[in-house]
């Protein structure tokens, strides 16, 4: 009887040596099950104050990354979504095809379906076209003047990096800095 006394009370040693080491009394929550990694890791989003010239570049090719990893469908409706990853602080990602026709905006989903290539800045500038041309080198920075929704729809300045995901549509994103100098009446009838 003794024996079998002293083999209960060592299994219940035993059993809460394991448990004690096995973390079960810290009343901690197990870790998730591993699945698969995400195809892009995102990063956080900038505030205006830290929307740079560097941190745009990289959210760019961060989109084209996702676009490659999660296909053109996927990457375009995510790219729509004013509330998905692709929307951050002052950063949103934009996409056109080479007929200059938007095929994704979140600030603008009116645009979406729009072929904007004859569109003018407020500087006269046919900025989509001067968009899409930077991407010939596969990607391009380009300054331009437009609308500011956070600024009271303020004409700004803007510099905007895009990239060219293949050879059938491109994507990007832009920075404003300051207001546009707009040009006179005489200027604005002779865009050039």
């Amino acid at each position: 009887m003794k024996s079998r006394i002293y083999q209960g009370g060592l299994f219940l040693i035993i059993l809460f040596l394991l448990l004690v080491s096995a973390g079960c009394t810290q009343g901690q929550v197990p870790a998730p099950a591993a699945g698969p990694a995400p195809a892009v890791s995102l990063s956080p989003a900038p505030s205006a104050e830290t929307a740079t010239k560097e941190t745009m570049v990289a959210f760019v090719q961060e989109a084209v990354a996702y676009a490659h990893a999660n296909g053109k469908e996927k990457a375009l409706a995510e790219f729509s979504n004013p509330r998905g990853s692709f929307f951050r602080g002052p950063l949103y990602i934009y996409a056109y095809d080479y007929n200059g026709t938007t095929i994704a905006h979140p600030v603008n989903p009116e645009k979406i379906g729009v072929n904007r290539l004859d569109e003018l800045d407020a500087g006269g500038k046919y900025f989509i076209r001067e968009l899409m041309d930077a991407t010939t080198d596969g990607n391009g920075l380009v300054e331009y003047s437009y609308i500011n929704p956070t600024q009271n729809n303020r004409v700004e300045k803007k510099l905007g990096y895009v990239m060219q995901v293949d050879d059938t549509w491109w994507l990007g994103s832009g920075i404003y800095f300051g207001p546009a100098e707009t040009p006179s009446p005489e200027e604005a009838e002779t865009p050039g």
